[in-house]
């Protein structure tokens, strides 16, 4: 399958006011964010289900492992994307992405970077996310929580659950986990994102292992971003547990290995590309393929499931720039959203996904949603879910 054109802007500039979400935060210091109404003027126009296709932006990064001989160059690569992901961070707004209904699901088809994506709101209390993706190179899989909580100046944002990574030709399986995201300076100064924390990424098969450090950021005034900040470290060791390799960098912005744990002689192995729309600060700080996440192409129309996110009202005129309107409609389909949990208890049945299935702590893919899509025959106990 070739690609197809992609826009190079959203429909409409930022118009909403975000400043009028603080009384609500201040409210509810301390609480999970995701389970309280939030005023639409807080969200970017994408959904946590295309967030987590966003995850797949720098995917080449798994091609490239893939084709490695060397176990531990492999492991290098993928901790290289596992970091890779928050690139695009550095640009946000801090506003949130809109909260998925229940069984709503986004596909994304990008014969450019050779993959296909799947993703499933699986559970609504508490919000899981469930995401699946297939290239030639490699599969990546997801069950993730997703949670915010105001702690009075400053946001904090946690994913917690496991990622998956496995690579063609090899019997690799890597999982890794993220730490904590920060938004700082939420009430006055420059507001900035900052990741921090330690986390690994391990291969379950070899037992090899990295060690990832984003350092805090130092320095600059008390209302400022730190002069010194991105940072991170990570430290490659083999199932003996000896430092193997080293990778150093931002980030924001490039990683490179220390070769032979030389700290003077670095080779780089990933550069974050700009964000290649015109005045990006201007529409929610995306980069061009956060851009293109919610664009109905020729790849997706009349191809789409009902539940698919692009088709959602309330965030298709959010991102036109119709705030007033898209408002009415989230709570119109919040409601709904409610009303029809309400039905299915009162029937003593259970709102269960369509394409995932739990397994102990997991939610895996099924199979079925790309050869059903193939046959157009979509299940015909499908509703609507706006």
């Amino acid at each position: 399958m070739s690609d197809c054109a992609r826009r190079t802007k959203l429909p409409s500039p930022a118009v909403a006011d975000a400043g009028s979400a603080l009384s609500v935060f201040r409210k509810n210091v301390g609480k999970d964010l995701s389970t309280i109404a939030m005023p639409i003027s807080m969200n970017e126009p994408l959904n946590m289900l295309q967030k987590a296709c966003e995850e797949l932006e720098y995917c080449e990064l798994l091609e490239k492992a893939s084709t490695l001989t060397d176990a531990m160059e492999r492991l290098m690569y993928v901790t290289a994307f596992s970091i890779s992901s928050y690139a695009s961070s550095q640009y946000r707004t801090g506003r949130k992405p809109f909260n998925p209904m229940m069984t709503e699901t986004y596909e994304n088809i990008r014969p450019d970077k050779g993959f296909r994506f799947i993703s499933e709101k699986v559970s609504h209390n508490p919000l899981v996310i469930a995401a699946h993706a297939e290239a030639k190179g490699f599969k990546y899989w997801q069950s993730t929580q997703i949670k915010s909580k105001f702690w009075g100046k400053s946001m904090e944002f946690m994913t917690e659950g496991t990622f998956h990574v496995t690579l063609t030709g090899h019997d690799d399986h890597y999982t890794f986990f993220k730490p904590s995201s920060w938004m700082k300076n939420m009430i006055a100064g420059e507001k900035y994102l900052e990741h921090s924390g330690e986390c690994k990424v391990v291969n379950k098969t070899t037992g090899d292992y990295a060690v990832i450090t984003f350092k805090e950021g130092s320095g600059g005034g008390l209302f400022g971003a730190p002069t010194k900040r991105n940072d991170v470290i990570a430290t490659l060791y083999d199932a003996n547990d000896k430092k193997v390799r080293r990778v150093v960098g931002k980030w924001s912005e490039s990683l490179a290995e220390e070769v032979g744990l030389d700290k003077k002689k670095l080779s780089v192995i990933w550069n974050a590309r700009p964000p290649g729309i015109k005045d990006h600060d201007k529409y929610f700080g995306f980069t061009k393929f956060a851009t293109e996440l919610n664009e109905l192409t020729e790849l997706e129309r009349d191809k789409l499931p009902i539940t698919d996110t692009r088709l959602r009202p309330d965030q298709q005129l959010y991102e036109k720039g119709n705030v007033d309107e898209a408002d009415e409609e989230k709570l119109r389909i919040e409601q709904q959203q409610r009303d029809k949990r309400k039905e299915f208890e009162s029937q003593g049945k259970e709102w269960l996904p369509r394409w995932f299935s739990r397994e102990g702590e997991e939610w895996l893919y099924s199979g079925q949603y790309w050869p059903t899509r193939e046959t157009g025959q979509w299940p015909k106990d499908q509703f609507p879910l706006w």
